[in-house]
């Protein structure tokens, strides 16, 4: 005679098919948990409380952008031995005798620079160069009255000699003689 055997069952469990079912709304929990953490944890750095005046204050910016071109400033950066030098151009009536340098790393604000260069003679500022990290460097060059302004990029660490002009598409670093 045939003896049926009888399949035995196992517990729920023990079976794939359900931890496989659950796996997919725990990690849907998973992955919201960690969005909220990093939406507490995480400035927002791109949103302006007052849009209407930094709106009205591009007119003042480009004013010290044209301040700039009419006056047809350049300026040359060069390092040597931990000293930036900077070689200012152009038609001034008196050279300032203080010129600020803003250096501002397009990803991370806390490892931003101003640096600020004292006058040595002519159209020639000194001042000491921080240890900066190398990478891509948004460049701010204003008097010390902010009148005028030369923007531009640069690239650390400092191999090559950087100018800076009026057009900040025309920022290049040039080789060494």
């Amino acid at each position: 005679m045939n003896t049926l055997s009888v399949p035995t069952s196992k517990p729920w469990y023990r079976e794939p098919w359900p931890w496989f079912l659950i796996s997919l709304p725990a990690t849907a929990v998973i992955a919201g948990v960690a969005t909220v953490w990093i939406a507490a944890t995480s400035a927002d750095g791109l949103v302006v409380g007052d849009y209407y005046k930094a709106g009205l204050a591009i007119n003042q910016t480009l004013a010290r952008d044209d301040a700039a071109h009419a006056l047809a400033l350049t300026a040359t950066l060069q390092h040597d031995d931990g000293v930036l030098a900077l070689t200012l151009g152009g038609r001034l009536q008196a050279y300032p005798d203080q010129l600020n340098l803003t250096l501002a790393h397009p990803t991370r604000p806390g490892q931003d620079q101003i640096l600020a260069f004292s006058h040595a003679g002519g159209g020639h500022y000194r001042t000491s160069l921080p240890a900066m990290p190398a990478g891509k460097w948004h460049a701010l060059l204003t008097d010390a009255a902010a009148t005028w302004r030369l923007s531009g990029v640069l690239h650390t660490p400092f191999s090559l000699p950087v100018t800076l002009t009026t057009d900040a598409e025309s920022t290049v670093q040039t080789k060494g003689d």
